[in-house]
């Protein structure tokens, strides 16, 4: 199974060397997590994540301008783990199953929704500030469906085309649409739409893939 290498993080002012440095980066991300389920994201602040963390202000500042630059690099961090979830969970899937791959890929972020912090308001950076998305095609659904497509096509063993990578593009948008609309009943989601997507997405995906590596 292919893995995608981290995106870079045009957001970090510093990128850590030390592995000392990494885990003040890393906790101080936490802290940002846990601060945006308490708090929500326009009371969050870059002194409130500091002390969450136990490091000084300057340590935060060392790393990041703002606070937007902060949760940024959070959502960065939120699609490293989607990838390497989905890369685990596909160890178990056989290869080339591409509807297999679908449910993998809803089911990670399904449970990054429902358990991991901060994910719920923010997933991959998308709506911070909140109901605000990036403008155009190379925005963050973008770039969510540029790391699934290289997925795929690993699993299928085929190259990452145009093709493929506008469908997967077209898939991420539909279910992203959809899964907010589910999420907004509360947090576990509308089972019944999060269903609806599963089956919206696979048979949009069976128009380009059809029986391929079944």
């Amino acid at each position: 199974m292919g893995r995608v290498s981290p995106r870079p993080q045009p957001s970090l002012r510093h990128v850590p060397v030390q592995r000392r440095s990494a885990d003040r980066l890393a906790r101080i991300l936490d802290a940002c997590a846990e601060l945006l389920d308490e708090c929500g994201y326009e009371e969050l602040t870059t002194r409130t994540v500091a002390s969450r963390a136990g490091v000084p202000i300057g340590s935060v500042y060392r790393f990041f301008g703002n606070k937007r630059a902060l949760v940024d690099a959070l959502g960065h961090r939120n699609l490293d783990r989607y990838g390497e979830r989905i890369a685990a969970g596909l160890a178990a899937v056989p290869r080339g199953d591409w509807r297999a791959f679908v449910d993998v890929v809803l089911d990670e972020y399904l449970a990054m929704k429902r358990t991991a912090p901060g994910f719920a308001l923010i997933d991959f950076g998308a709506q911070v500030p909140v109901g605000v998305r990036a403008d155009g095609v190379n925005g963050v659904d973008s770039e969510v469906a540029g790391r699934l497509s290289g997925l795929l096509a690993a699993h299928l063993g085929r190259p990452a085309d145009a093709e493929l990578r506008r469908a997967v593009l077209v898939a991420v948008e539909a279910a992203d649409a959809l899964l907010q609309l589910a999420f907004r009943a509360g947090p576990p989601g509308d089972e019944g739409i999060v269903a609806e997507t599963r089956r919206l997405v696979r048979a949009y995906l069976a128009e380009y893939l059809g029986d391929q590596g079944v």
